[in-house]
């Protein structure tokens, strides 16, 4: 099992990063901010006008450890990585299942009946912990909803654009009671909807911000492996997109991501005051806020869970490359099919 390695993010506008020996440094206006031993590091994350040294990139490509541009909302611009790891072997296998319709259906159905699960567990852990909410009913429909597109899912033989309806439906589901699961600061965290590019209130903000977090690391997992993170089985191919990562995140985005958030707004970590509208309607967080997201962000990959497919304890952070790890066996031939990581 990889070990899990931290993420270096940088939000202060003019950083520059560089490389000093085996250590890399973090300056502003040329006083030394930080400094970090390469080895330590898994990936850096820059927002908005953050620089790096040619150096510190190369170093970063030899040793495999990713580097994302991303805007200062969260957008994501460009990603500098080394040379492509794993058998080639692999890969064609990737695009050989990634071509043939059965068998993308068959790994594709297997991630959105995770997803479908993790929903419905989310949901019911809702109500286990506030059985006398306002929503409960409107929670208990959802929960029965869920459950039967997770049997729609698993239907042998369903085709992947049947599928992609069937993850479609229960995010709407799922959605569709979400601003139930918030049950503090309603007034500056009211959900009506998921909406995106931009997010129009807060919450969407936040999960925006939370899914390029998941997506930048979901695609790190997949290159670690030897998977091209751009051929996927569920979502469709387009050029520049992820598809696979995006696929490896339907379903860890309610354990990982909506969990958090949820916590943050919860707990009041981040309030409302911590979001601004922009002139183009949307919204976005503070600077601050920000950075109280990436610090919550990197303790909750800390926290241990257990697998269910590997039956053992794994830090939080470590699940995508599990899942990463899984999926390279199964495409291998070593596993009948793909195990996605079903939540209890």
């Amino acid at each position: 099992m990889k070990r899990l390695l931290n993420t270096l993010f940088v939000t202060t506008q003019g950083a520059y990063l560089s490389k000093e020996g085996e250590t890399v440094v973090v300056s502003v206006e040329r006083a030394v901010r930080l400094r970090l031993p390469l080895l330590t590091l898994g990936g850096i994350v820059g927002f908005g006008n953050v620089a790096c040294s040619p150096f510190l990139l190369g170093a970063c490509a030899e040793k495999g450890i990713m580097v994302s541009f991303l805007t200062e909302q969260g957008q994501f611009l460009a990603r500098v990585c080394g040379p492509v790891s794993g058998n080639v072997l692999l890969r064609r296998e990737q695009y050989r299942r990634a071509d043939s319709a059965p068998e993308s259906a068959a790994i594709a159905a297997a991630m959105v009946a995770a997803k479908a699960a993790n929903c419905r567990t989310v949901l019911n852990r809702a109500l286990r912990d506030h059985p006398d909410c306002a929503g409960a009913g409107a929670l208990q429909t959802a929960v029965a909803r869920l459950g039967r597109l997770l049997d729609d899912a698993r239907w042998p033989g369903v085709p992947v654009e049947s599928l992609r309806g069937t993850e479609g439906e229960a995010a709407a589901t799922y959605f569709g009671v979400f601003d139930h699961l918030v049950v503090a600061q309603k007034d500056g965290f009211r959900f009506t909807g998921r909406n995106r590019r931009p997010p129009l209130d807060n919450l969407n903000a936040l999960l925006s911000f939370l899914y390029t977090l998941l997506a930048h690391d979901a695609t790190a997992a997949l290159e670690a492996v030897g998977l091209d993170p751009q051929s996927g089985f569920l979502h469709a191919l387009r050029p520049g997109r992820p598809s696979l990562a995006l696929d490896l995140m339907e379903e860890l985005r309610p354990v990982i991501a909506d969990r958090l958030a949820l916590s943050l707004v919860n707990l009041k970590q981040l309030q409302p005051g911590d979001f601004r509208h922009t002139e183009s309607g949307g919204v976005e967080m503070t600077d601050e806020a920000r950075k109280t997201l990436l610090v919550a962000y990197q303790k909750r990959k800390q926290e241990e869970i257990t697998h269910p497919f590997l039956e053992e304890s794994v830090p939080t952070g470590m699940l995508l490359h599990a899942q990463a790890m899984l999926l390279a066996r199964c495409l291998r031939g070593d596993l009948d099919a793909y195990p996605p990581f079903i939540w209890r």
